[in-house]
């Protein structure tokens, strides 16, 4: 059983920049494909990033060029740094971890409880 606890949400102005971490625990972290994704509301939680355990990375087309997903697998971390924020990155944003990389949602077997980004125009 994998736990994922985020951190780093907050509130921003439009062009300003976050970073968001989540702390993996009860797991080999290395082994794990880790994602981001975020849901604002009314809508679907949609793929933002992810980051495979051979190194891989995946974006949206909606974050590329502005969002950046790493991993430290010392600290069973994953972090998202987020520049260039819009408003319409505002939502609650959940990272998750699978034994692969997924796009979809249902990919992911473990979620954490999410961390809340606003962005203000």
């Amino acid at each position: 059983q994998v736990q994922l606890v985020e951190s780093g949400g907050g509130l921003v102005q439009a062009g300003g920049s976050l970073r968001l971490s989540c702390a993996a625990s009860g797991g080999t972290f290395s082994s794990y494909a880790l994602g981001w994704f975020r849901q604002a509301p009314g809508k679907e939680r949609e793929f933002v990033a992810a980051s495979g355990w051979n190194g891989v990375t995946l974006y949206a087309d909606s974050v590329k060029g502005r969002f950046t997903v790493s991993r430290d697998n010392a600290k069973n971390t994953i972090y998202l740094q987020m520049n260039n924020l819009k408003p319409e990155d505002t939502a609650v944003y959940y990272c998750a971890a699978s034994r692969r990389v997924a796009l979809q949602a249902d990919g992911y077997h473990y979620w954490g409880q999410g961390t809340q980004v606003t962005v203000s125009s």
